[in-house]
């Protein structure tokens, strides 16, 4: 029984870190209507620059967070206004061909500076491991850090949208761009503020990802770039509480499957999970039908 439950609050710590950066998909499709595929590289970027900062600088954790929050912020609204802005009129599959384009762009500068060695991450988790029934069960102090952190990011982001102007615009470009440019909403600038809020929350899964498990590499973002978009759609892409629950869950399955199956068929399972899913609800667990018009 320990040792499940053991697995099962790692599987919550991993699926935290999923929905962290699923957040940035769900955001941007919600209110854009484009899939980020380069948002996986960005985590990476925040890794390097937590490691740049932390273990090469000497600096503290807390200075690494905030350099990479800040550098990955800009390197977000910097991919928004030169690689899709100008493709906003344009096919679905331009912008998706664009987006993995940035992706391999991203990987290949991080080989020309960094190298294609595993770098060995330092954890910017300083607090203790909690250790429970007398011992028995040990919970890490990176799996305590990651679930608080998912948490009030999620808490804090609902607000966000719901509470302020610029959450608002952002509601009101996601039903309708025309319109909102009409009312008086800047449509560029709340698309760009979307790239920058989804691109700063990356950073902050990069360190937790790289924390928990502390190898850095120029592909480091990309597995789970792709499994934080499963759990987006596996949640109802465009739903904020859906990239919650899509990523906890999705986790929680991939971890219990390396434990009870096979650590070899831990992504096809949750690849094949994914499609019963969809199968049953196309929309994901909190997705919404949406009808159109003709």
């Amino acid at each position: 029984m320990m040792s499940f439950i053991s697995y099962f609050i790692n599987g919550l710590s991993l699926g935290s870190v999923y929905a962290i950066i699923a957040l940035g998909y769900t955001m941007v499709y919600g209110i854009a209507k484009m899939l980020n595929f380069a948002h996986g590289d960005v985590i990476m970027i925040g890794g390097y620059v937590v490691f740049t900062v932390v273990s090469t600088m000497g600096l503290g954790p807390v200075a690494g967070i905030l350099l990479a929050v800040i550098l990955c912020t800009v390197l977000g609204v910097v991919i928004e206004g030169v690689a899709y802005r100008p493709l906003r009129m344009a096919s679905p599959l331009a912008v998706l061909i664009t987006a993995i384009g940035v992706s391999y762009l991203l990987q290949n500068i991080a080989l020309l500076v960094f190298g294609s060695n595993p770098k060995s991450f330092t954890s910017v988790v300083t607090i203790p491991a909690l250790k429970l029934a007398e011992g028995k069960l040990t919970i890490s102090g990176e799996t305590i850090v990651t679930i608080i952190s998912c948490v009030i990011i999620m808490i804090g982001l609902t607000a966000f949208i719901k509470k302020t102007r610029a959450g608002q615009a952002m509601l009101a470009v996601s039903e309708d761009k025309g319109a909102a440019q009409l009312m008086g909403i800047n449509v560029d600038g709340t698309i760009a503020l979307t790239f920058a809020i989804g691109s700063a929350l990356a950073a902050i899964a990069g360190a937790l990802l790289c924390s928990a498990y502390p190898t850095l590499t120029p592909y480091t973002g990309s597995m789970p770039g792709i499994k934080a978009f499963v759990a987006a759609v596996f949640g109802g892409i465009g739903s904020i509480p859906g990239a919650l629950i899509g990523g906890l869950l999705l986790g929680v399955i991939e971890n219990l499957s390396k434990a009870y199956i096979s650590s070899q068929l831990s992504d096809a399972i949750v690849f094949a999970v994914l499609i019963v899913v969809l199968l049953v609800k196309p929309t994901g667990i909190l997705g919404k039908k949406i009808n159109e018009k003709v």
